[in-house]
C-alpha cells in the first residue's frame, strides 16, 4: 500500500501541475481579452505595446531594465504580460483589468530596485514598463520642470541643461535610474547637503489611483502628495509625471578624489573625516568609499579608502576651507579639477572621456557595477571608535567577491533643517552619515551568491553596535528584504511594522493611514508596499 502510495506520486504531481498551467493560461487569456475589449481614440493601439511569453521581442523587453542579474535567472518568475503604455488610457485598462482578473501590477520605470521588485512577484503578475513616458519640459523661466516618470535622471540632467548651465536638480549620480522609483523613495545626491532630497524640491505630480482617476497635487490632497514623495513605490498607485523645482548651481564646481592606503594613515584619516564632513559647509557634498586592493610596493592585501568630494565653487575658495577644516588629508591644489556641473555628473558615475550625450544612454553599464549584487543601509549618529576600524577591515579581507565597497556619505547641511516628518524618508537631524554596503559578484558566479549574501549579512550584523538603534534605520530605496522576514522567507502584516519602522520611523503611522484611505483593498503591493491596516 505504502509503495503504491509513493508510485502514484509523480503522477499526482503532474496533473496538479498540469491543473496550475491551465489555470494560468486561462487566466492569461482572459486578461488579454479584457484588454483588447476596450475601444477608445488612445486605447487602439494597447495591442502594439503588449508583451507576452509568445512574442518574439518579450525576453528583450523584460531584460532590458533589469540591472541586478541576480534576478534575471531562468528560475525568477516571470511576469504573464509586460505592457509598455504609449497613453495614460493604456494606464488605466491594465489597471482595469489586473484587479478584475486579480492579478498584481508591478511598476518599472528604470529597472533599478535592488531587490528586483519592480520586475518579479511570487504571484502572477504583469509589469507596467514606464519607459514611454519620458517627456521632459523645462520652465527656466520661473525654475520648473515637469517629467515623467519613466524618464531617467539622465535625461532629466541633460533636458535641463540644453536650457540652463546654471540650473539643475539636486538628485543621484547613476544617470539610468529611473524618476519614478528614485523620486517615490526621497532620493539623496550631490547637492542634498545644499538643497535637501528630490522629494524636498517635488512641487506637484499626476497620480493615476486605482480606480483609474488622473489626480493632482490638489485633487488628490496633502496626505496623499505627502505620500508618494517618500513613502516607497508600488504602494498607492501610479505617478505618471512630477513637477519639479530647479535649483541653482555655479558655472564652475570642484571635484577631488583622495586615496589612501592603511599604510598611508587611513585609519586615521577615516575616524576624523566623521567629525569633519557633517560640519562642511552646505555647498560641499562628502563621501569615503573603502575597498580591497594589492599593495603597489610589496602586492599584499590592503585597503584603500578614497575620500571624495564636490564643492560648488573654485578650488581657490576650496583649498583653504579643507586646510582650515580638514588639514590630515593634505589636499593639494593639483588633485582637484574644476568643471561645470553637469560634468560632475560624468566625474562621480566614473564616466571616462565622456560627453553629455551619454546621459542618454540607458543602457549604459557603469564601471563600479557589478551584473549581481546585494546592498545594504545603515545610519551613524555616533561616531565609530578609531580601534573599530580594525575588525571592519578584517572582515574586508575575509570575502573574496568580484567587488565589495563599502561607502560613507556625509550628512548634514539642509538635511539638519528639515523636519523629519516633512516627507516620508525620516533621516534627518542627528545622523552624521548614510553607510551603503555592497557586494557583488559576476553573473557566471551566481552559483555561488549564497556565499557572498552571507557575508553581506554576517558584516551588517557586526556594524550593529556601531549604527542608529531602535530602530535601525535603512533608506527604502535601498530595499532589503532581509528586513523583517520571517523563517519562511516571507513577510507578514505583523511584521511590516519592522521595515516600515527602519525605513520611515514614526512615519509609518501616517503611511498606512493614506494607505487605507486611498488603497482599502491593497491592490497596489508587494513585499514591501504599506500595508492597509496597523498591525
Amino acid at each position: 500500500m505504502r509503495s503504491c502510495y509513493f508510485s502514484m506520486f509523480p503522477i499526482l504531481f503532474l496533473v496538479l501541475l498540469s491543473l496550475s498551467w491551465a489555470i494560468l493560461a486561462q487566466s492569461h487569456h482572459k486578461f488579454l481579452h479584457c484588454l483588447s475589449s476596450f475601444h477608445s481614440e488612445d486605447s487602439s493601439s494597447i495591442s502594439k505595446v503588449i508583451y507576452t511569453p509568445y512574442n518574439s521581442s518579450y525576453s528583450f523587453i523584460l531584460e532590458s531594465s533589469i540591472r541586478n542579474l541576480r534576478f534575471s535567472e531562468p528560475d525568477t518568475p516571470k511576469p504573464l504580460v509586460i505592457v509598455t503604455p504609449l497613453h495614460t488610457s493604456h494606464i488605466q485598462i491594465t489597471i482595469y483589468c489586473s484587479r478584475k482578473h486579480e492579478l498584481q501590477i508591478r511598476i518599472r520605470s528604470g529597472g533599478h530596485d535592488y531587490e528586483g521588485l519592480s520586475y518579479t512577484s511570487e504571484v502572477s503578475f504583469v509589469i507596467i514598463d514606464l519607459v514611454n513616458f519620458r517627456a521632459i519640459d523645462v520652465d527656466v523661466e520661473n525654475k520648473a520642470a515637469w517629467v515623467q516618470s519613466g524618464a531617467t535622471l539622465g535625461e532629466l540632467y541633460y533636458g535641463i541643461a540644453e536650457r540652463s548651465r546654471t540650473l539643475t536638480f539636486p538628485a543621484g549620480v547613476c544617470h539610468t535610474v529611473g524618476v519614478g522609483g528614485y523620486f517615490s523613495g526621497g532620493g539623496y545626491g550631490l547637492l542634498f547637503r545644499k538643497y535637501g532630497l528630490a522629494v524636498d524640491n517635488i512641487i506637484d505630480a499626476q497620480f493615476i489611483d486605482t480606480n483609474g482617476r488622473i489626480l493632482n497635487r490638489k485633487s488628490m490632497g496633502e496626505d496623499l502628495f505627502w505620500a508618494i514623495r517618500g513613502g516607497g513605490g508600488g504602494s498607492f498607485g501610479i505617478v505618471l509625471a512630477w513637477k519639479v523645482k530647479l535649483v541653482h548651481v555655479p558655472t564652475t564646481v570642484t571635484v577631488f578624489t583622495v586615496s589612501k592606503t592603511l599604510e598611508q594613515n587611513a585609519t586615521k584619516l577615516v575616524h576624523l573625516w566623521q567629525y569633519v564632513a557633517p560640519k562642511l559647509p552646505h555647498d560641499t557634498f562628502s563621501a569615503i568609499s573603502f575597498r580591497k586592493v594589492n599593495s603597489s610596493q610589496d602586492r599584499q592585501r590592503t585597503i584603500l579608502a578614497s575620500f571624495q568630494s564636490l564643492y560648488l565653487g573654485g578650488v581657490d575658495e576650496l583649498i583653504p576651507l579643507m586646510q582650515e577644516r580638514f588639514p590630515e588629508l593634505g589636499l593639494r591644489k593639483e588633485d582637484c579639477t574644476e568643471m561645470s556641473w553637469i560634468e560632475s555628473i560624468l566625474y562621480f558615475g566614473q564616466i571616462q572621456n565622456g560627453t553629455m550625450d551619454i546621459l542618454l544612454d540607458r543602457s549604459y553599464k557603469t564601471t563600479f557595477a557589478s551584473p549581481s549584487f546585494k546592498r545594504k543601509s545603515d545610519y551613524v549618529k555616533e561616531p565609530i571608535p578609531e580601534t573599530a576600524f580594525t575588525g571592519i577591515w578584517s572582515k574586508l579581507y575575509d570575502v573574496d567577491a568580484k567587488f565589495v565597497r563599502i561607502s560613507f556619505v556625509a550628512y548634514g547641511g539642509k538635511m539638519d533643517e528639515i523636519p523629519e516628518t516633512a516627507t516620508p524618508f525620516p533621516h534627518r537631524a542627528g545622523n552624521l552619515y548614510k553607510i551603503i554596503y555592497n557586494v557583488g559578484w559576476e553573473e557566471e558566479d551566481n552559483i555561488k551568491s549564497q556565499k557572498y549574501l552571507s557575508w553581506i549579512r554576517n558584516f551588517y550584523s557586526y556594524m550593529s553596535s556601531f549604527v542608529s538603534k531602535h530602530p535601525r534605520e535603512a533608506y527604502v530605496n535601498y530595499r532589503d528584504l532581509d528586513i523583517g522576514r520571517n523563517n519562511k522567507g516571507k513577510t507578514s502584516f505583523v511584521q511590516a511594522s519592522i521595515w516600515g519602522h527602519k525605513y520611515f520611523k514614526k512615519n509609518f503611522d501616517r503611511l498606512v493611514h493614506v494607505k487605507i484611505m486611498i488603497d482599502p483593498t491593497n491592490f497596489f503591493k508587494h513585499e514591501q508596499s504599506i500595508p492597509p491596516f496597523f498591525s
